[in-house]
């Protein structure tokens, strides 16, 4: 497919623009991890986001999951709402802020972390079988900068905003 041509005489080729790129390849990602727990737990990318959270760190608020995971605070939410309503979480109220609760894996959701997690685990060792361990630790090193600076890029447009 010919790319349009505009009056100021500039197009941009998505395919070669680096936050279009991040994006296809999460969501490709997610995908292709999204099918062990769809298929097998009934359970969405969102759903297993706060899963995987609570896997790795334990208890931690609704607000806490987002801002680690960058979900909006209303998926966090509704994520909540499933698996707390399929017994996968178990929620604890904060006494200090009544707005809030702890939320912890229950016996079920720590069965379906033990069991997703090794799946991802192998499926991102798959993804980098081709690679070799310098060109990955590049990877990474870069992808970490490039994180930092879109952390930083994204609160100066939020500061910009207010």
């Amino acid at each position: 497919m010919k790319p349009m041509s505009n009056a100021r005489g500039f197009v941009l080729r998505l395919e070669s623009f680096l936050p279009y790129r991040l994006v296809v390849a999460a969501n490709l990602v997610s995908q292709a991890t999204a099918r062990t727990y769809a298929t097998k737990y009934g359970i969405g990318i969102a759903e297993w986001r706060v899963i995987a959270q609570l896997g790795e760190f334990g208890t931690m608020t609704a607000k806490q999951i987002g801002a680690r995971s960058h979900m909006h605070k209303t998926k966090v939410s509704r994520a909540v709402a499933t698996l707390t309503k399929r017994k996968m979480l178990a929620k604890r109220a904060n006494r200090e802020d009544k707005r809030e609760a702890f939320l912890s894996l229950s016996p079920g959701g720590l069965e379906v972390y033990e069991s997703i997690a090794p799946s991802a685990l192998a499926l991102s060792q798959r993804m980098f079988g081709e690679v070799s361990a310098e060109d990955r630790a590049a990877f990474e090193r870069v992808l970490d900068t490039v994180t930092a600076r879109a952390a930083a890029l994204a609160d100066t447009a939020a500061e910009l905003a207010d």
